[in-house]
C-alpha cells in the first residue's frame, strides 16, 4: 500500500508506528507513507520532509517508503516542494486538491497533470479519477506511459458517499484506456486511519469489471513496485 497518511498530515488519525504495525498485522510487505505537502491546510512544514532521513525504513517488521503527496498548484503543473527536498524522498505522488487549485476546463486540468507527469521526480499521479477535475485520459495515459509515471486507482475515491465525483465511471474509463495502451497503474488506499490499510474492496470491483491484467499493476508485489518506480535512488 503506497498511499497513506499519518497525524502529520493534519487530518489523519494514527502515528507512523501505528500505521506500520497495522500494515504488518495485515500482511503487507511494504507501506508507503505520503504526507500531504505544505500547501494543504494544517499539514506539515517542508522541514518535516527534509528531516525524514532520521526515520528508519524498517519498522514493526515492515518496509517503509516515506514521501509526500504533493499538491499540483497551477495549470503548468508546479508542485509545492522544491527539488532539493524531493530528491531525499522515497516516493512522490502528485495530486489535484480543490483547496490548492480550482478546477479548470478539461484542457487546463489535463495540462496541470501533464506538467506533474513530466517532472522527473514525480512517481505517481494520485486519484486522477476525480470528476471535479476532468482530464483527457487518452493523452494523460500516453504521456504517463512514455515518462514511466504510474496512475493511481484510489480505493478511497471509489468508496460510496465520497466527495470526489464520478469516480467509478472515471476509474473504469481510465483502466480501459490503460489496458488499451499497455500503461501501468498502482493501487492505493489513501488511508487516513490504520483500519483501512491494504483494503482494496472497491478497487477490486473496477479491476474485475474491466478485466484489467495483473501484469499492468505495479504494486502486485514488492519487487515489481520497486522496478516500476521512475526513480529508485533512495529505495
Amino acid at each position: 500500500d503506497v498511499h497513506t497518511h499519518t497525524i502529520a498530515s493534519g487530518h489523519a488519525y494514527n502515528t507512523i508506528m501505528e500505521m506500520a504495525k497495522a500494515g504488518f498485522d495485515k500482511g503487507l510487505k511494504l507501506l508507503g507513507i505520503t504526507e500531504h505537502a505544505p500547501m494543504m491546510p494544517r499539514t506539515c512544514h517542508a522541514m518535516y520532509f527534509h528531516n525524514l532521513k532520521v526515520v528508519p525504513r524498517t519498522m514493526c517488521g515492515i518496509e517503509l517508503m516515506l514521501g509526500a503527496e504533493l499538491n499540483i498548484l497551477d495549470y503548468d503543473g508546479h508542485i509545492d516542494l522544491d527539488t532539493r527536498v524531493l530528491k531525499q524522498l522515497d516516493l512522490k505522488i502528485a495530486s489535484l486538491h480543490s483547496v490548492c487549485i480550482q478546477p479548470g476546463t478539461r484542457k487546463e486540468n489535463t495540462q496541470a497533470v501533464l506538467g506533474a507527469v513530466h517532472n522527473p521526480l514525480v512517481d505517481i499521479i494520485g486519484h486522477p479519477d476525480d470528476g471535479r477535475f476532468p482530464v483527457d485520459y487518452e493523452e494523460l495515459i500516453n504521456v504517463a506511459k512514455r515518462t514511466g509515471t504510474l496512475l493511481e486507482v484510489n480505493n478511497s475515491s471509489l468508496k460510496p458517499g465520497g466527495f470526489r465525483k464520478n469516480t467509478r465511471e472515471n476509474s473504469i474509463a481510465m483502466l480501459k484506456e490503460c489496458r488499451k495502451q499497455g500503461a501501468m497503474v498502482v493501487l492505493g488506499t489513501d488511508s487516513h486511519v490504520d483500519v483501512t490499510l491494504g483494503d482494496y474492496t472497491y478497487v477490486e470491483e473496477v479491476l474485475k469489471e474491466t478485466d484489467f491484467p495483473e501484469e499492468l499493476i505495479a504494486n502486485i508485489s514488492y519487487k515489481k513496485l520497486l522496478n516500476s518506480l521512475k526513480h529508485r535512488r533512495n529505495v
